[in-house]
């Protein structure tokens, strides 16, 4: 029979409607179907959870008291919780998430209970309806306008790119320099320096703390590196120049969106990424990197390692030209996160932990470097940084589910490769909750003969995947309502349609 809807929260904003409910029968499999309604103070309202079974809710009621149950574990005891209760649960479970996701505990436990936590949250904020969309997830962050294309709205910015790269890598050893720039004769998807130039220019419109630097500082900027540094050339421009008169206020450029300095942190960008992915090559022993031969396949592991140092210096000496002491200190804490990821162990704490160092870091500190150069406020500088991390904790958790789900081709890169390599990723550790012999095979690193194929086929076999990509989903979301609060544009509008591409790419 129906029920009535029952009312919670403040303003009485929180609807509770559950209906088909046969309080003399309930098992795990009792078909019944469930609403919580959110209604905001102009009386909208919002679906934020509609789910047909039980089971595939993330708390469980029958008829034995009003004690709410989360599901924690592969086989939940069913019990019993009237609406308020339910209601409080869930506001509790978002509590708990918001409080922990990114915090680092000193225990190398892992929390399992509060990772169910998330999967309750994010469920609700990404309006997931198992019931309708078979499993799947039904996401989209609108901005309410067409789609627009980001390499269409910055135009040159990006297309240019590339060649404006190999002009900061030229020197004198051939080898060198062709390693160096090997990977940037292939198309790759170039997300760090497209997020740096979309967010340079969604804050542009943004309120300032202080105006643009004066034009001769844009000429030290593009003053072409030495191919062959002698002990002073590549920082002759940098001596002569006053910090003082950079720093100094001049009038703001009105027409500029993306400022040179903004380029050039584009740029930075990149080259530390690639740097970052000649290291990982040879650490991993890939052998295809973008569909073609990585670089250490292609010419060794120490020439391979040689020009990741290159670029990594010719980046540094770019960004010393920027004369912004804190661009410096953020980008040096990037490369810092880049080293430091690779010694964490397997829980879900220090998994988000590494997840930002790997990928998230620079991706956050990028944006809020951005926004920094454009002279932006306090408030919006963290609006890039919260963007830029969510989006790229997604990004990784994504990269770690088509590890199981893509295939080579699609990929660009060998699949099934981090459990060869002994890395427990997050579709793994959500298994090892339905399955606890995951438990050894993690400790040894996936060592023994056979424990790859079995640790794949348990993957499978859990809900590992799903939860991984509803944590994305929940991540994506929560990239796209902070950068919401920018002024409205056509790149802000590309940023949140970017959050889209991120959950739904398929390499």
């Amino acid at each position: 029979m129906a029920l009535n809807p029952s009312y919670y929260g403040s303003a009485k904003r929180y609807i509770i409607y559950p209906y088909y409910y046969n309080r003399n029968s309930v098992t795990s499999d009792t078909n019944c179907s469930y609403k919580i309604i959110f209604k905001n103070k102009d009386n909208v309202c919002y679906n934020l959870l509609h789910l047909n079974k039980v089971s595939s809710i993330p708390f469980s009621f029958a008829n034995n008291g009003n004690k709410a149950s989360l599901h924690t574990s592969s086989n939940p005891k069913i019990t019993t919780t009237k609406p308020a209760t339910i209601f409080e649960r869930v506001t509790d479970s978002f509590k708990l998430f918001r409080n922990s996701i990114f915090k680092v505990k000193t225990s190398t436990n892992s929390d399992n209970s509060s990772w169910n936590q998330v999967i309750s949250e994010a469920k609700n904020l990404v309006q997931y309806d198992q019931s309708s969309a078979g499993g799947d997830i039904n996401f989209r962050n609108s901005d309410s306008i067409s789609y627009i294309d980001p390499m269409k709205l910055l135009g040159g910015d990006i297309l240019d790119l590339t060649q404006n790269i190999k002009r900061l890598l030229s020197s004198k050893h051939p080898v060198l320099e062709s390693i160096s720039k090997y990977y940037f004769t292939s198309q790759g998807k170039h997300l760090r320096p497209l997020l740096v130039l979309l967010m340079s220019q969604a804050t542009s419109l943004a309120p300032k703390q202080y105006q643009i630097s004066p034009a001769n500082y844009y000429e030290i900027i593009d003053t072409p590196l030495s191919s062959s540094p002698s002990s002073s050339s590549s920082f002759s421009e940098l001596i002569n120049e006053s910090p003082k008169e950079i720093y100094q206020p001049s009038l703001s450029v009105q027409g500029t969106i993306i400022l040179p300095t903004q380029r050039r942190l584009a740029e930075i960008t990149e080259m530390i990424h690639t740097a970052s992915l000649l290291h990982d090559d040879v650490i991993d022993t890939s052998e295809t990197r973008r569909n073609q031969p990585s670089a250490n396949a292609s010419f060794g592991n120490k020439m391979t390692i040689l020009a990741g140092d290159f670029l990594l210096a010719r980046a540094t000496i770019a960004l010393a030209r920027l004369r912004n002491p804190e661009i410096i200190e953020l980008y040096a804490t990037i490369i810092t996160n880049l080293v430091e990821e690779s010694e964490k162990v397997s829980t879900f704490d220090y998994y988000m932990e590494k997840s930002y160092m790997k990928t998230a870091s620079l991706l956050a500190n990028s944006c809020r470097g951005a926004s920094i150069l454009g002279g932006c406020t306090p408030e919006i500088i963290d609006i890039a940084y919260d963007y830029g991390r969510n989006l790229g904790l997604a990004f990784q958790l994504v990269d770690d589910m088509l590890d199981f789900t893509s295939s080579s081709d699609n990929f660009g890169k060998p699949v099934g490769a981090d459990l060869k390599l002994g890395l427990a990723t997050a579709p793994v550790l959500y298994a090892w909750e339905e399955f606890p012999e995951l438990g050894p095979l993690i400790d040894r690193k996936f060592k023994n003969e056979g424990d790859v194929e079995m640790a794949h086929n348990l993957v499978f076999r859990s809900k590992g995947l799903e939860k991984t990509k509803l944590l994305a989903a929940l991540l994506c979301k929560k990239a796209a309502t902070s950068v919401l609060k920018l002024p409205k544009s056509d790149a802000r509008s590309a940023l949140i349609q970017l959050t889209d591409k991120v959950l739904i790419r398929n390499k």
